[in-house]
């Protein structure tokens, strides 16, 4: 006797799900001070259209010294 095969799972919750999880991924890496490229890309595109947008390396970096300091700009504690 064969068992029923379980429904596929509903698309539209599927997409809930992952979108549940960006946003959780997204609150974690801003909660142990990892910025969000794609954020800053999407904010320079809308708000400062036409200016340059730095590059993911060069974005890491700013958010590196802004955060902890840089040898030109040392950070106290």
């Amino acid at each position: 006797m064969r068992r029923p095969r379980p429904e596929a799972p509903d698309a539209g919750l599927i997409a809930r799900l992952h979108a549940a999880w960006k946003k959780a991924a997204e609150t974690a890496n801003l909660a142990v001070g990892v910025p969000d490229y794609a954020t800053y890309v999407r904010h320079r595109e809308t708000t400062h259209p036409g200016e340059p947008v730095m590059s993911y390396a060069e974005f890491f970096r700013e958010r590196q010294d802004a955060r902890y300091g840089s040898a030109a700009n040392p950070r106290c504690c």
